[in-house]
């Protein structure tokens, strides 16, 4: 069963814009301009960007040294910074590609479908989060700690606009009014458990994806839904 839809097409605009603009904010990467060929740098970067990555995971990003990415990554130590400035560039510019990746949907975005059921929804954005951005959770999770304060100031404003825009989509959905806290309680709980994929379905391998998937949208509409039975009763 769909549940009720209660936007009005001037709301969901102001959201939409709303969203589409945070979406395109980033962590301030290095400007470079040390080397003129484009291809060229691009070329490094990624050779870059992917071996660090793949050290940032196995070794925490402490542990690894610009050394390490040379190493790993085929690039001459010597040339490495004519391409990334330093080690919190390399961890902003995976963050950028990985964890604010553009085409994978928020769920604030994907709640603006008022066709879809709570259930459909969570679980499209579950989806996309657990296959999509498994990296960039695994490397947003195990890095804030070590980022720049600038950095993780930017990243915490961004990730708490999306928490209020998801508890915006929520409130007419349930009948809530926006000012409720108990919805900013829930939302920064749905976007906790886009990270469950990556980072806590080690321990139950032998259970098919599409059960787990199923399960959790499932609990996660369920809770959400309880918040209105509370209010109207």
């Amino acid at each position: 069963m769909k549940d009720s839809p209660m936007h009005d097409t001037s709301t969901t605009a102001i959201r939409s814009d709303r969203l589409s603009a945070l979406r395109t904010q980033m962590l301030a990467e290095a400007e470079i301009t040390s080397v003129q060929n484009q291809s060229l740098i691009q070329s490094r970067r990624e050779q870059i960007c992917e071996a660090a990555l793949s050290l940032f995971l196995e070794k925490g990003f402490a542990a690894t040294t610009i050394r390490d990415i040379c190493a790993r990554s085929g690039v001459n130590q010597a040339s490495i910074y004519d391409y990334i400035a330093n080690k919190n560039d390399i961890l902003r510019r995976l963050l950028n590609q990985l964890w604010f990746r553009e085409d994978v949907s928020t769920l604030p975005i994907i709640l603006l479908d008022e066709n879809l059921s709570l259930e459909d929804a969570f679980e499209k954005y579950f989806r996309e989060s657990w296959s999509m951005k498994r990296d960039g959770t695994l490397l947003a999770y195990r890095c804030v700690p070590h980022m720049q304060a600038e950095d993780r100031r930017a990243l915490h404003a961004r990730e708490f606009a999306v928490m209020k825009d998801l508890s915006d989509q929520l409130a007419p959905r349930l009948g809530m009014h926006s000012d409720d806290q108990r919805l900013d309680i829930v939302a920064n709980l749905m976007v906790f458990l886009s990270a469950f994929g990556p980072m806590r379905d080690w321990l139950i391998r032998d259970i098919p994806d599409e059960v787990i998937l199923r399960t959790i949208s499932a609990g996660a509409a369920a809770m959400v839904r309880s918040l209105a039975d509370q209010t109207q009763t």
